[in-house]
């Protein structure tokens, strides 16, 4: 399932003209080989703030549909607290930890009422017109490529990212590793989970960034989702990842779910040396 969405953005700059950017998005998801579909991915535009949007994705683990209630509860609680988000009295980084923390206190409160376990992995980022910020806790990733180059890709909360940090597992190996799947944070644990954030300012024509499960990273190199990025639409890109995914998974595929946003500079319309009709 794809699902596009563009938005306009203007970049302020003091010295210089402003450019104007065009942010496109997609966002999309495949059951895999599994029987439910346990991913939600979604990206939406603030109702106020003009050229301000927010892409928020979250893979839900628990049986009985427990993960797909608690990945919906971070998508449902994003939309919420982005819609109230004032600048004025809240910074985007605060935002981005308060989707998370409100979203795992409401995981956790299910557990009581529920005959689920369900927990979540998620992955949250909102652009403005001069910066973009993002929030992860899990294994959930989230990339940012410049021109199809790595600029920064958050680190997993797991077992085998722990292994790989103390230089006790290579990359290879942490793919392969019998507890790949151990997770070190997740929303709706008994621990307070673990929000990591960064930001990127300003934004430039040509930035993208990629917010995806381990049903899509498990099975696609750094290198290759920047240059697939870089060379196609938010929509073709996803597509591409999907099929790739698909055929490298051989019938053992994990639910996939990723969002795309690109930042495109807009030409600036030149200025007519006539005057406008009726003038």
């Amino acid at each position: 399932m794809l699902n596009p969405t563009v938005t306009s953005l203007t970049a302020p700059d003091s010295t210089a003209p402003k450019k104007r950017y065009q942010a496109e998005a997609c966002v999309a998801k495949h059951t895999g080989d599994r029987t439910e579909q346990q991913d939600r991915a979604a990206v939406f535009a603030h109702p106020n703030r003009k050229g301000t949007l927010m892409a928020v994705l979250a893979d839900g683990m628990g049986g009985h549909s427990g993960g797909a209630m608690a990945a919906e509860q971070v998508i449902l609680k994003a939309r919420q607290n982005f819609e109230a988000f004032a600048p004025a009295s809240e910074s985007a980084p605060d935002l981005l930890r308060s989707i998370i923390d409100e979203a795992h206190i409401v995981i956790k409160l299910t557990r009581f009422t529920s005959e689920q376990d369900p927990h979540s992995t998620a992955v949250v980022f909102m652009m403005q017109p001069d910066r973009a910020d993002w929030a992860h806790c899990g294994d959930s990733r989230f990339y940012h490529f410049r021109s199809g180059s790595l600029v920064t890709r958050s680190v997993d909360h797991s077992l085998v990212e722990e292994l790989v940090r103390k230089g006790r597992l290579d990359a290879e190996g942490a793919l392969r590793h019998p507890n790949r799947n151990v997770l070190l944070s997740c929303l709706g644990s008994e621990r307070e989970p673990r929000v990591d954030v960064g930001h990127a300012s300003p934004l430039v024509g040509g930035d993208a960034f990629l917010l995806c499960s381990d049903g899509l990273w498990a099975y696609i190199g750094e290198e290759e989702a920047g240059r697939i990025l870089a060379d196609n639409s938010p929509r073709e890109a996803a597509s591409i990842l999907i099929e790739l995914a698909r055929q490298r998974a051989r019938g053992g595929g994990d639910n996939i779910s990723l969002a795309v946003v690109k930042l495109v500079e807009v030409p600036s319309r030149p200025k007519s040396d006539f005057p406008a009709l009726g003038a």
